[in-house]
């Protein structure tokens, strides 16, 4: 038998936000990024969603792509100072349920891993201050100690999927024994590779995809946390109404 794993999503399943967007409020407090760069569209679409009129998925890939635009030229000396105070004053704010679990899989001897969208130099950040075996996240290209704007996604199922493959290999990893954290649709394919599969505060689609898969709706925990409270909700009773 292998190694037992257990692989974690950062934004939205450990981080109760996204660590890209409390980067893109440094660069903008930091006077790095001009304010109207939050422009009346993106603002838009983030507060449709903090009145949760909106969809989750679609407000992270639009502020996703402008954010990609408002780095492209950033100074390596920037990013650092930037990306260590997102760290430093945010890194914190996580769920309880996923920080117990992660000290419970410690005690097990289980090898942690983050697969996250967030750039890879605020993941490797977050790896560090949990102290996780590796991580990876989407890759932001450097040339010269300047951010290019080009950049390889770990936002997606597929790309997840693909890195998970590569850490069995690596780790010799046990995926039937295995766990998965997660709570967007880019975390399906993770939940399903594994024989324990947990999705933590799942976005309306996710739900509905685990809800429709015969056998991951069977083995899968859904977890709801709610200020000092954690639910889990039972089999048979995780459907969504329309709303």
């Amino acid at each position: 038998m292998g190694n037992i794993a257990a692989f974690f999503d950062i934004d939205g399943t450990l981080f109760r936000d996204s660590l890209l967007i409390e980067h893109f409020k440094k660069l903008i407090k930091y006077d790095v990024v001009e304010e109207e760069k939050w422009s009346d569209s993106l603002s838009s679409t983030y507060n449709n969603w903090d009145k949760r009129q909106g969809n989750y998925d679609d407000y992270i890939h639009e502020i996703s792509d402008q954010y990609i635009d408002v780095i492209r030229g950033l100074d390596q000396l920037v990013l650092d100072f930037t990306s260590d105070q997102v760290i430093r004053l945010k890194s914190d704010r996580v769920y309880r349920y996923t920080r117990s679990q992660i000290n419970w899989h410690k005690s097990q001897g289980h090898k942690l891993i983050f697969i996250s969208g967030s750039p890879d130099y605020l993941v490797d950040r977050m790896a560090k201050k949990y102290q996780v075996d590796d991580w990876v996240g989407s890759t932001y290209e450097n040339k010269d100690g300047i951010l290019t704007g080009n950049v390889t996604p770990m936002w997606d199922s597929h790309s997840k999927d693909r890195a998970i493959d590569e850490f069995i290999k690596k780790y010799d990893i046990d995926m039937e024994n295995s766990y998965a954290y997660g709570d967007t649709n880019g975390d399906f394919c993770m939940l399903k590779r594994v024989g324990n599969p947990i999705a933590i505060n799942p976005s309306r689609e996710l739900l509905n995809k685990i809800s429709q898969d015969g056998d991951l709706s069977k083995k899968a925990k859904i977890m709801v946390e709610r200020k000092d409270v954690i639910y889990e909700l039972k089999p048979g009773v995780n459907h969504i109404d329309n709303l």
